[in-house]
Parts: C-alpha cells; sequence; structure tokens
C-alpha cells in the first residue's frame, strides 16, 4: 500500500454557516468588489453540461486570498475561499495542494489538516474568516443571525499518481477505510465495507467515496464539479437544520400564546386569534419560500453520474429526514392556522349575535317605554 505516490491533489476543509435569511448576491459581489480589492464570481459547474446540471441561483465565490498552516512539524500553502449562497449559508474552504507524497504521507498530513483546523480544533481561522467577509457584505445580508448553526467536511482529493491506476486499482491498493475514518488501529472487514458501501465510478481512471463528514476523491481531469455537489448537500442540512430548529423553538411558544388568547373575553379573543393566525401564516408562507428554494438549489437532470452522487449525499447528511421533520412541523402550524382563522369567524360571529341581540332588545325596551 505504501508504494502508491500522490504526485499532485490537494485537501480540502470546509465549514459552514447560516448567516442569513438571505443574501442579496448581486449586492454582496458588488460590496466585494470595491471594499475587498479581491476576486469574485458567480460559480457553476465545470465540465457537467448546463442543461444537465445547474445551479438554481449560482452561488458567489469569493477569494480570500492565501496563508500558512503548519500540518505535521511543517508549515505548508493553505489557499482561502467563501461561496455565498442565496438562502443565507457561507461556505468558507481552506485548500492545501500536495505533491509527491507517498499514501502514509498523504493519509497523514490529511489527518493533521483535521486535527489543525477541523470541528475538534480551537481554531480562530473560521469565525476570522466570516467575520473579515460579514463586515464586507454585511448590507446584503437580510435578517442577519448569529451563525450558530454550521457544518464540517473534509475532502482529499488526488490528481494523478506517479504510476496512473484505474479507479479499481487505487481502491485494491491503498487503504480508503483508514483514510476516510481517520482511525490509526486496523478496522474490521464490516467496519471497512460499511465506510466504502457509498462509492461512485464513472470513467475507468476515477473514483469517490463518501462518507459522513469525510470525502475521497480521485480525479485525473482537475474537475471540482463533485466537490460543488458536496458543498450544496451541506449547505442545504445547514439551512434546513435552521429551520427544524426554529420551528422547534416557534410550536412551544404558539401553544401558549393560543391557551393565552383562549382566556380572554371573546371580543378580545377574536382579536388575538386574528393576529395569532396571520402571524403563524407569515411565517408559513416565508419558511415555505426559503425551504423550496433550498430544495431546487441544484437542478440535476441528465448527468447521471452527478445525480448518484448528489442523491447520496443527500441520504448520507440525512438532509430528506430533516427536511420531512421541517414539513410535518409546518403541517402543524398550518393546521393551527386554519383552526385559530375558524374559531376567530366563529367569535366574531358570536360577538355579532350578541350585538344584534342586545340592539333588539334595546328596540323592544324603547317601544314599550314609549308605550
Amino acid at each position: 500500500m505504501s508504494t502508491v505516490t500522490v504526485r499532485t491533489g490537494e485537501i480540502v476543509a470546509m465549514r459552514l454557516f447560516d448567516v442569513a435569511y438571505a443574501i442579496d448576491l448581486g449586492r454582496a459581489e458588488a460590496l466585494w468588489a470595491s471594499r475587498a480589492g479581491a476576486g469574485a464570481s458567480r460559480g457553476r459547474l465545470n465540465t457537467a453540461a448546463p442543461k444537465a446540471v445547474a445551479f438554481n441561483v449560482p452561488p458567489l465565490e469569493l477569494s480570500l486570498g492565501e496563508s500558512t498552516i503548519e500540518l505535521g512539524g511543517g508549515s505548508a500553502r493553505m489557499v482561502l475561499g467563501a461561496r455565498l449562497h442565496d438562502f443565507g449559508v457561507v461556505a468558507l474552504s481552506a485548500r492545501v495542494p500536495v505533491g509527491d507524497l507517498d499514501w502514509a504521507q498523504f493519509s497523514d498530513r490529511f489527518n493533521a489538516l483535521d486535527q489543525a483546523i477541523g470541528p475538534a480544533s480551537d481554531t480562530a481561522l473560521w469565525t476570522d474568516l466570516l467575520d473579515r467577509v460579514r463586515a464586507v457584505i454585511a448590507s446584503a445580508l437580510e435578517r442577519p443571525g448569529p451563525s450558530s448553526l454550521q457544518e464540517d467536511y473534509l475532502l482529499c482529493v488526488v490528481h494523478t499518481l506517479a504510476q496512473p491506476l484505474t479507479g479499481a486499482q487505487l481502491r485494491d491498493s491503498v487503504d480508503l477505510a483508514a483514510l476516510l475514518s481517520g482511525e490509526s488501529r486496523p478496522l474490521s472487514e464490516d467496519a471497512s465495507r460499511d465506510i466504502l458501501r457509498r462509492s461512485f465510478s464513472y470513467y475507468a481512471d476515477d473514483l469517490v467515496v463518501l462518507t459522513w463528514d469525510r470525502a475521497f476523491i480521485y480525479e485525473p481531469r482537475g474537475d471540482s464539479d463533485v466537490i460543488d455537489v458536496i458543498e450544496i448537500a451541506n449547505a442545504q442540512l445547514v439551512e434546513f437544520r435552521y429551520y427544524d430548529e426554529l420551528l422547534d423553538d416557534e410550536l412551544p411558544l404558539m401553544y401558549d400564546r393560543v391557551e393565552k388568547a383562549r382566556g380572554a373575553t371573546s371580543l378580545l379573543a377574536s382579536r388575538r386569534f386574528a393576529h395569532l393566525a396571520r402571524r403563524l401564516y407569515t411565517m408559513v408562507a416565508e419558511v415555505t419560500e426559503l425551504t423550496e428554494k433550498v430544495d431546487n438549489a441544484l437542478q440535476v437532470t441528465e448527468d447521471v453520474y452527478l445525480a448518484r452522487v448528489y442523491s447520496a449525499a443527500l441520504d448520507l447528511f440525512r438532509v430528506p429526514n430533516v427536511s420531512a421533520a421541517v414539513d410535518r412541523k409546518l403541517a402543524i402550524i398550518r393546521d393551527t392556522y386554519s383552526a385559530l382563522y375558524e374559531e376567530a369567524s366563529s367569535r366574531r360571529a358570536e360577538v355579532l349575535e350578541i350585538a344584534i341581540t342586545l340592539l333588539i332588545a334595546l328596540e323592544i325596551g324603547i317601544v314599550v317605554f314609549r308605550h
């Protein structure tokens, strides 16, 4: 296994943050160009045909320059960047080019990056980069939030090997399970099989293996579409998690407000029910609009290979499960809105009936008084 040498490649760390309800990408691009003085461009998939796979709204790519990082006792060059998604997610990335490393060194370098800037590290790199981006694009953020939700992901990418191999030959020649698990001790056959079961190839000389928090990509053509697809799936996870937690917090408050409204007199209850119904309707409309935008972030139609990778990433990250949870909670709020609307109408009709009865009694009283 140690005879395999990585001639060129890169290791990539991502961290994604929910920062706002939405981002005006056009304004953010103009702000970045005028204030940061660095490059910005609208993202697109490199090799996929536009009609086969396309971003619904292409994200905005920002260049954050370069830095150095200590990995395994030596310094390495790190290329920094960010992608802004219109549904309110900022995806930061740190790319470390690697070359002329045997497999053991390549694996060690990958694990060293995880230790240096991965989720278990105490580095301030990500918050510093996010603060830098937010300081420039602040006015492009619609209803900015505190960025408490985030997701991390690591990718190791091989472009060329000293001795060209097919994807199948590479998989048989190195221990990909150890690389993707980060474990130094030998894994059982069942564990290795489970880690490697989401493997994909299109050409004989490429290979993609996905796990929950890491991915391996062997791509001699330098195509970055798989990385983009993995990022989109992570961005969708961040956003659906945000709305899932938002609705988790909202449901108990909603029940409390309903009880308070029911405890009021009929006249006040009618107003409170109507006000609460309008509030819930607004929330349902906003969340539905944004979740549909997140759902349609990437349109995959004819590219079967990328569609398989994208679908596997979504399933692996539990995006459909979190999305279904959001839909269930939205359904509860919709039902509550309908019930409140009906109850408000009923209370208004009740008040109207009382008013009519009082008017009739008053009219009878006046007639009796006159006679």
